[in-house]
C-alpha cells in the first residue's frame, strides 16, 4: 500500500444556489434549488484521493459547530484519516456557490472560517506526518505563511510537493520554488504571469515563465481540452479530457484532478499517466452535482480509463 498523501487544506461547507442564470448586482432571482454540503479545496481533494483508492491524512481545522460535523462524517465515509485536524473556537467556514444550470458555470465566495485559524506553528506540530507521506497536496485557502511552511517542511524531507494555487493570488518565486508539481487552471497561470492563457499555446508560455520562476513541472489543466504537461525541458504534452456524460456541474472538477492525480502518483505512477487518471477523475465529478459527493470511486475511474461500456 502506498505511504499517505497528506493534505494540507482547507474544510468549508457548499451552501448552493442553482438558477437559470446569474444575478446582476442588486438583482434577485428566485432559485430552482438550494443545497448543502461538504465543500473546501483541501477537503474535497482529499476525499477525491481517497476515492480514487489513496490513503489520505487531513490537516486542517474546523469548529465545533454542525458545519464542522459534517467535515468529520464526510472524511468518515471517504476513508480519510482526520487525526491531523483540530477544533478552534471560531466557527466552521462556508462557501457561496452560484450555479447557472443552463451552462453548468458556477461562481463562488468563501469565507475560510475556522481553517484559515491554522498557522505556521500548527503545521510544524503535524510535521512527522509529513515528512513521512508520499507526498504534500497543498492550495491557497489557508494563510500564506501555512501553506509556505508546509511546502518548506516537504522539501526539507524530500518529499514531493503538490500545490494548486486556488483560489488565485501573486506568489513570490520563494513559494514557487517550493512546488515540485504546479497545477493552475487557465485564470490562475494567468494572473500569476500576467499573461494571456486562453489557448494551449499560451498555456504553454505561462507554464514556461513559472517553470523558469522555480516551479519544476507545471500542469495547466484546461477544462474540456484536458491538461497541459509541462515537465522540465521536456516538450510540453496535451493530455486530452474524457467524455463520461452530459456535464451537470463543473465546480468541484479541479479538486477531482489534482485529487485523482495525487492519488495515481503516490501509487508511483509517471506524471503524464497520473495527468491522465486526473483528466479521468475530472471528467466523472462534472456529470455530478456537487464538489466532496461528486468524486468517482476507483472502479468507475478504472473503467472510463479503459474504455468499458457505461462509463
Amino acid at each position: 500500500m502506498a505511504k499517505k498523501i497528506v493534505v494540507l487544506g482547507s474544510y468549508v461547507a457548499d451552501v448552493a444556489f442553482r438558477a437559470s442564470r446569474l444575478p446582476a448586482w442588486g438583482e434577485t432571482l428566485l432559485g430552482s434549488g438550494f443545497a448543502l454540503g461538504p465543500g473546501g479545496k483541501g477537503s474535497n481533494q482529499a476525499v477525491a484521493a481517497a476515492r480514487a483508492g489513496a490513503a489520505v491524512q487531513m490537516l486542517s481545522r474546523l469548529g465545533d459547530d454542525p458545519f464542522g460535523h459534517l467535515a468529520r462524517q464526510t472524511w468518515a465515509s471517504a476513508g480519510v484519516d482526520a487525526s491531523l485536524v483540530s477544533t478552534a473556537s471560531a466557527p466552521t467556514g462556508a462557501a457561496a456557490i452560484l450555479i447557472d444550470e443552463a451552462r453548468g458555470e458556477n461562481a463562488i465566495i468563501v469565507v475560510p472560517g475556522a481553517c484559515f485559524t491554522l498557522s505556521p506553528q500548527d503545521v510544524e506540530a503535524a510535521g512527522a506526518a509529513i515528512r513521512s507521506a508520499s507526498l504534500l497536496l497543498t492550495q491557497l485557502e489557508l494563510p500564506l505563511p501555512t501553506v509556505e511552511r508546509g511546502l518548506r517542511l516537504a522539501r526539507e524531507a524530500g518529499v514531493p510537493t503538490i500545490l494548486n494555487p486556488a483560489p488565485a493570488q501573486p506568489l513570490s518565486d520563494a513559494v514557487l520554488e517550493l512546488a515540485d508539481l504546479l497545477i493552475p487552471n487557465e485564470s490562475e497561470a494567468a494572473l500569476l504571469t500576467g499573461l494571456p492563457v486562453e489557448d494551449r499555446e499560451q498555456a504553454e508560455a505561462a507554464a514556461r515563465a513559472l517553470q523558469r520562476r522555480g516551479a519544476r513541472c507545471v500542469i495547466v489543466t484546461l477544462g474540456a481540452q484536458g491538461a497541459l504537461v509541462c515537465d522540465g525541458s521536456a516538450a510540453a504534452v496535451l493530455v486530452d479530457a474524457f467524455h463520461a456524460g452530459a456535464v451537470v456541474e463543473t465546480t468541484g472538477a479541479g479538486d477531482a484532478f489534482c485529487g485523482g492525480f495525487a492519488a495515481a502518483l503516490s501509487e508511483g505512477a509517471s506524471v503524464l499517466e497520473a495527468t491522465r487518471f486526473g483528466c479521468a477523475t475530472a471528467a466523472i465529478s462534472v456529470t455530478r452535482a456537487g464538489t466532496a459527493p461528486s468524486m468517482p470511486a476507483r472502479a468507475e475511474i478504472d473503467a472510463l480509463l479503459a474504455g468499458l461500456p457505461g462509463r
